[in-house]
């Protein structure tokens, strides 16, 4: 295997590839900057993480512990919600703030991060799925895997402007590791392939499902050929040393506790564990096929082992094994992008499917026309990618993983499509080749063309059934009426906790992020309550204000449960005696009231 790529011996990034893959990333970086204006001018992110990992950056500019990821202003009656998320995604962001603050002040230096470092990310995706695609064939299929980026509708929302959240260095880290196959070197490739998924796990553990099937992988080619041993002993030693690195650096050891959605001590032994046990397994000269089969077995036997004994909620219920039951149902099972495919809509279905079928078809046809070192290359870059498009039809929000894996392949194989149709010489099949590769690279455009001509069917309060933006409740417009109130905590529905946190110094009752279940389940029993139990509730916890957007979707999903509810009625202008409304701007779309006092 270490020899099987020695016909691209081009050098790792030369001046002329970075030159016109950076020309490509301006290009498409001004086209993004153009059409986000509007949102970037106004500061309106549309995602609630979003605006949560600034409320996280400017908390650790503004003197919180580095180890310390604790949201103080969320549930500030419970103590704060201490966050899952790792500080390796702040570095850029905090960085950027703090070197152009003091030339540009606070505000319009966020601004700058809260755009560049999105667009810097999508230069690095660019790089690094372009960089397979001419490490491969050229220059050609380089440009058409950037194009293949930039029209994959579920990679480019992840790595827009202003969009801060974690997503867009997955897609980084999951081709840091698909390069680390491309490596001349074994060793070399292994460390590169396990110091990608420990990144990628240190920032998010969705990549442990990814990580395991590239493993196993590693571990076939160990099957097919001793000699690649170094492939798989590399990966599992750096993604040990590097993962407790990486815990060391950002968690350090004030908080050892077992979760199920982070990185945790148990995680870092099973690694280790693995690492120890497959290291000791390549030293034994000439080990038979069962020598070999039962270390295996007892390196993945012995991780799943200690999962089992120490943590064995996170064995059956992953990352959201610990929320309580109420929220489970309530919340999470109302979060679409953490549920199956089958469950989204077609034209967002087709768009996470499309790429990984044509790149693992294209796969295919590589490993069967390629000679006997790049055919099992082209068979494991098969394998990954399949593994990948399988975990996005259970989770939707890890397809971007798969379709950025897929962007070379898509571009080879674009680059034969369009062969195919220059030979062709009646203008009729030409023309309907060329609609049939647009649909397959557009695959949505279809169903959005087929949606628009229904009829829009109605909801059942008579409006239009349509996904309402948290973006079009814009609280933010509602700071200087905010900053006016006395502090006091707001209890508000979880979509628009994290603005309301933004806008102001005001604290939350809760926001949409699990390991603050429990602040939660109080939260949806009170949305869904009577209004009586509801002032019963606010008034024991303190509670001064009472915010919300009636026409977001999460008022609908509590009235769904009881239209009688405190929300529900309080969406329908149905406002008890013990509330008494502030005047805010009519145009924000946000209602505010404060707690009477008596």
């Amino acid at each position: 295997m270490s020899t099987m790529l020695e016909e691209r011996r081009r050098a790792a990034f030369p001046l002329s590839f970075l030159a016109k893959a950076g020309l490509a990333w301006v290009f498409v970086s001004a086209f993004l900057v153009a059409t986000s204006w509007g949102s970037i001018t106004s500061m309106h992110l549309s995602d609630p993480d979003d605006v949560l990992r600034l409320i996280q950056v400017r908390d650790l500019l503004g003197g919180q512990s580095w180890f310390d990821v604790t949201q103080y202003r969320v549930d500030a009656a419970g103590g704060g919600v201490a966050m899952h998320w790792s500080r390796l995604v702040d570095i850029p962001l905090a960085f950027s703030i703090w070197v152009m603050t003091p030339i540009f002040g606070s505000a319009l230096a966020e601004a700058i991060a809260l755009v560049a470092v999105p667009l810097l990310t999508l230069g690095c995706v660019m790089l690094l799925a372009s960089r397979i695609a001419w490490k491969m064939w050229g220059d050609e299929e380089a440009i058409l895997t950037a194009l293949v980026i930039v029209i994959s509708i579920p990679v480019l929302f992840q790595l827009s402007p202003l969009r801060i959240d974690h997503h867009g260095w997955q897609l980084a880290c999951a081709l840091v590791a698909i390069n680390g196959l491309l490596a001349r070197s074994a060793r070399l490739g292994g460390w590169i392939i396990g110091a990608g998924f420990a990144i990628w796990l240190s920032i998010s553990i969705e990549g442990l499902p990814l990580a395991a099937i590239t493993f196993a992988i590693l571990a076939l080619r160990w099957l097919r050929d001793p000699a690649a041993k170094a492939w798989l002993v590399g990966a599992i030693q750096s993604l040990a040393m590097v993962s407790a690195a990486l815990f060391a650096l950002t968690r350090g050891f004030g908080d050892l506790a077992q979760y199920c959605d982070a990185i945790s001590p148990v995680h870092l032994a099973m690694f280790g564990s693995g690492a120890v046990i497959l290291t000791l397994l390549a030293r034994i000269k000439r080990p038979t096929l069962l020598t070999i089969m039962v270390g295996f077995a007892l390196a993945g036997g012995g991780a799943l082992a200690m999962m089992l004994n120490t943590a064995p909620q996170c064995a059956s219920g992953g990352g959201f094994a610990q929320v309580d039951p109420v929220v489970a149902d309530i919340w999470l099972s109302n979060v679409l992008e953490g549920r199956p495919l089958w469950e989204q809509v077609l034209a967002i279905a087709l768009q996470y499917l499309a790429a990984p079928l044509i790149g693992i078809c294209a796969a295919l046809q590589l490993a069967a026309r390629s000679h006997d070192g790049l055919r099992p290359f082209w068979r494991d870059y098969a394998l990954v990618l399949g593994g990948a498009l399988a975990i996005s039809v259970f989770v939707a929000r890890t397809g971007a993983v798969a379709c950025v894996l897929a962007s070379p392949l898509v571009a080879w194989q674009l680059r034969r499509w369009l062969k195919a149709i220059r030979l062709m010489e009646n203008p009729l099949p030409r023309m309907a080749a060329m609609v049939g590769v647009a649909c397959a690279l557009l695959p949505a455009l279809p169903a959005l063309l087929l949606t628009s001509a229904m009829p829009v069917r109605a909801s059942v309060g008579g409006a239009a059934d349509v996904p309402i933006r948290v973006a079009d409740c814009r609280v933010q417009d509602a700071s200087d009426t905010l900053s006016e109130l006395p502090k006091g905590e707001i209890y508000a529905l979880l979509d628009i906790a994290p603005e309301l946190l933004l806008a102001s110094d005001h604290s939350v009752f809760a926001t949409g992020h699990h390991r603050g279940h429990q602040a939660m389940k109080v939260l949806i029993e009170t949305a869904i309550g009577t209004p009586d139990e509801a002032r019963e509730t606010l008034v024991a916890r303190g509670t001064r204000y009472v915010a919300m957007c009636p026409t977001l979707h999460e008022s609908r999903t509590y009235a769904k449960i009881n239209p009688q509810g405190f929300v529900p009625q309080l969406a329908q202008d149905k406002v008890p005696d013990w509330l008494e409304p502030v005047a805010v701007p009519d145009s924000n779309g946000l209602k505010l009231w404060k707690i009477k006092s008596e």
